[in-house]
Parts: structure tokens; sequence; C-alpha cells
């Protein structure tokens, strides 16, 4: 086999491209180069990888890093392995134990996004200014709440996924999530408050626009999409406002407070799966354990 291609690692995972998100494409460049720069420093060679340096680079992440992360980067490498056709090493018993070992000593729960409940919901709302962006904020929040949506999917939504329902209600198409590479889309139904608030912003905002929530500018909008990035602030700004319980909410707040906030209401777990686009019980069950549901008299 070629040197050029079991070496050119990153020419074998821009051959992705179009066929994973963007996101993961990122995530698969930032892991296997962290290995590869270990391996420069400690003075392995990184490819064809060898056992060895495998189970020193596992035992290294592991004193530094969460236990998802250690599976993320042990992952990403495995697929890289098998895009430049590579002997997978990741699969070897000596590596296999070796990761065992790291995971069982560091015992640490998976950390979970503050819940956006109702409550911090309508406070969140509440703190927007009167403003063209306040009013962008306001919509925003409350369709991702009610929509169960990941930030990814919030930004993308463009104005014809939308319609508007006789009752001031919405129904929008969720065209593409990470549980769902090739954009079969799920529908989600929102409040006539949303829908209200929706509605205002597309007047507010004009016609011509790609996507349905824009940046705004000297209170003028501008013709893109907002960024996960703006959106990741929004959440943030009001976490020294609202305090939050000393926890601060991310971007997946929103989707963790909806969940919890249906539990409560009495939802089965089928109808919350549904509502989120979930495929796994084991997930929706992380989402929901800090749900401050009363199961005792």
């Amino acid at each position: 086999m070629g040197s050029t291609k079991t070496h050119d690692w990153k020419k074998q995972i821009a051959r992705l491209e179009g066929a994973y998100a963007s996101s993961t494409i990122r995530a698969y460049h930032a892991d296997v180069e962290s290995f590869v720069c270990w391996c420069e420093v400690e003075g392995f060679e990184a490819f064809p990888v060898s056992e060895e340096a495998l189970c020193s680079y596992i035992e290294n992440q592991g004193k530094s890093h969460s236990s998802s992360t250690v599976n993320r980067r042990l992952y990403s490498l495995r697929r890289v392995l098998k895009l430049m056709s590579l002997d997978d090493v990741t699969q070897s018993e000596e590596v296999r134990l070796t990761h065992r070992r790291v995971l069982r000593a560091k015992l640490a729960r998976p950390k979970q996004a503050k819940g956006m409940t109702r409550e911090y919901l309508d406070q969140f709302i509440a703190l927007q200014p009167d403003t063209l962006i306040g009013l962008r904020n306001r919509a925003m929040l409350s369709l991702g709440y009610e929509g169960l949506t990941r930030r990814s999917e919030l930004v993308v939504i463009r104005d014809e996924n939308i319609d508007h329902l006789a009752d001031g209600s919405l129904r929008v198409l969720i065209r593409r999530s990470k549980a769902d590479p090739f954009g079969q889309g799920r529908l989600i139904y929102t409040s006539v408050r949303t829908g209200e608030l929706i509605t205002e912003w597309l007047e507010r905002r004009g016609e011509g626009f790609p996507f349905l929530f824009c940046p705004v500018y000297k209170n003028k909008p501008v013709k893109r999409s907002i960024t996960v990035s703006a959106l990741k602030r929004l959440l943030y700004a009001g976490n020294d406002k609202l305090g939050a319980d000393g926890e601060a909410f991310s971007g997946h707040s929103m989707r963790v407070g909806a969940a919890q906030d249906l539990l409560a209401r009495g939802f089965d777990v089928a109808a919350i799966m549904r509502a989120g686009g979930w495929k796994s019980v084991d997930t929706l069950a992380r989402y929901l354990e800090k749900s401050h549901q009363r199961i005792w008299p």
C-alpha cells in the first residue's frame, strides 16, 4: 500500500464531505489530529497505528478528558482507519482492555445540560429587549422550546418549512437533524403564542431571506442564517441574570427542559420520544433524570 494514502489522513477525511454533517467531519478531523500530534511528541509513528501507541494514547487521554471524549476519539480513529484501508487496531483485545480500565477508573456521570423548563423560558423571553433583535430572540426561543430542537436544527429552518394553521398555531418541518442524516424530517406543532411571535417576526423581517432566523445589524435583518454560535451566546447571556441554580444553560437546554415539562404534564415516554425525534430510550432517560417529578406520596 502506498505511503501517500496511508499517511494522508486529512485527504481521507475529506472524502466524507456531503455524506456526513460538517460538524461530524470537523470532530473526526480534530480527534485524529489530536492523536497524530500526540504521536509526534511521544515519538510514535501515527500510521499504521500500533497497539502500543494507541494504548498509551488512551491512557494519556483518560487522565485529562471525560469518558465521552475518550470514546469519541477512539471511534474517530476507527473511522479514519477504515477510510485508509488499514488494520483496525482499535478492536484488538489489548486496546479494548486498556479502554475499559480507563473508563472504570473515571467513574464519572455524564454531564447533562440544565433544562430550560417553561418557567425559565418565560424568564428568558422577558429579558429580551423591545427591538427587532429582541423579537427574533423571543420567536426563536419559543419555537426552539416547543419543537424540542437542537441548535443546529433551529438555525436552518426555512420559511417554506412553516405552515400557518387556522387557529394561529404553526406546523413546522424540521428537515434534517443529528438523528435524521438523510433529511426525512419530523413535524412539530406550536402554540398560538409561538405562532404569533413567528408571524410578527416574519412581517418585520420581510421577504426574500434564505432562512427563518437571520442576524440583525443596526436594526436591519441580514440575508443569511443566524449561526449556532450566536444562539449559544444568547443562551449563555441569560445565565448570570437568571442564576439557574448554579448551573449554566447551554445549547441543549431548550430540548432538555421541554422534555422534562412534558414528563411532568403526564405524557408517556413514547409521546416524548416522538415529539423530540429520539430513537433511544436510554438517551431520553438521561434528559429526564433531573426532572422534578414527584413519584412518592
